[in-house]
């Protein structure tokens, strides 16, 4: 792999990587297809999981891959093939890199925090631990249009009455997730949608991330975590539990636990990219969830999408152009 280190990094330039959500059966098969690179990141997660992740990503069903254990190891190893494609196709170096939620476990491989191999086993465990912690169906998450960040705060408190529901990933200007017990998130929509939402839906997902409720399974990864080998970054890495970047590997664990149970603040992370003097990005990943949340956050930032042969050529070819 190409040694972070000799690179010379391109300043105004930042990776981001997705979290659950962007995952989806035929992902990357067209990037596949011209690169072998692809099919041999997988392989090598397949080692680490014991079963052939390529072929479930391709060829299975989507509600396999939704499955939290299952949705985190794949979509990690999705992100990180295009980052590999990316350096392996002399893409220049970001000079930062950040990732939403799962995706921060990505970002922290790409800057070379932790071992591609440690970070796939662990987020096996994270996504099993994030189920365990709260059965299916006991939990919800919903996503607030078009409402103050404050009014959605304050509608969660009111909502509580002894139940846990709270303001989770802060996504975008006027789109913010809640999550928590099912009832309490119910009674949350309804004070949001009396507060004045524009929209407010139930989001199809089998736990409430990101909320006390996750404790449990904070505790449960907190060994795993603790015995793998952790790195000085090598690129700035910005955090979802601050909006900040950190260099000291012990540090970068807990906030890696912290994280199962804290908000993301990905606002903040764009703007504290953006503060950095970032003007372009990539979506290091399936999809463009990422690059539609950017656009609404910072339009100084332009973020590219990358899964497809086309958008990582255009990619490539206008982030050489900039570095030339």
């Amino acid at each position: 792999m190409t040694d972070l280190s000799a690179a010379q990094p391109l300043t105004n330039f930042a990776a981001l990587f997705p979290g659950q959500g962007s995952q989806k059966i035929g992902m990357l098969a067209q990037l596949a297809a011209d690169h072998p690179l692809v099919e041999q990141t997988f392989a090598q997660a397949s080692d680490v999981l014991g079963y052939d992740s390529w072929a479930l990503v391709q060829n299975g069903e989507q509600q396999q891959i939704n499955l939290t254990e299952r949705t985190q190891p794949l979509l990690l190893t999705a992100s990180l093939a295009i980052w590999r494609l990316w350096l392996q196709r002399g893409g220049p170096m970001p000079t930062a890199v950040a990732g939403h939620s799962l995706g921060e476990w990505s970002a922290l491989v790409a800057a070379g925090v932790v071992d591609f191999a440690d970070a796939v086993n662990i987020v096996r465990q994270r996504g099993a631990s994030m189920q365990r912690a709260v059965p299916v169906g006991e939990g919800a998450m919903a996503a607030i249009i078009g409402l103050e960040d404050d009014k959605i705060i304050a509608a969660c408190a009111d909502a509580q009455q002894s139940e846990v529901v709270a303001a989770v990933n802060f996504n975008a200007p006027g789109q913010v997730v809640i999550a928590g017990s099912a009832a309490a998130v119910e009674r949350a929509i309804a004070a949001c949608k009396e507060a004045g939402a524009k929209r407010a839906l139930p989001l199809p997902v089998s736990a409430p991330f990101h909320t006390a409720l996750m404790r449990p399974a904070a505790q449960e990864l907190a060994e795993l975590v603790e015995q793998t080998h952790f790195k000085a970054p090598k690129i700035t890495v910005i955090h979802n539990v601050n909006a900040d970047s950190q260099s000291d590997p012990a540090t970068i664990k807990q906030l890696m636990l912290e994280q199962i149970y804290q908000p993301v603040q990905w606002v903040g992370c764009v703007q504290a990219l953006a503060a950095r003097g970032i003007t372009e990005a990539i979506e290091c990943g399936p999809g463009a969830v990422l690059s539609g949340m950017v656009k609404r956050i910072d339009r100084t930032i332009h973020c590219a999408t990358t899964d497809q042969p086309e958008s990582f050529a255009e990619a490539l070819h206008n982030l050489a152009q900039s570095e030339s």
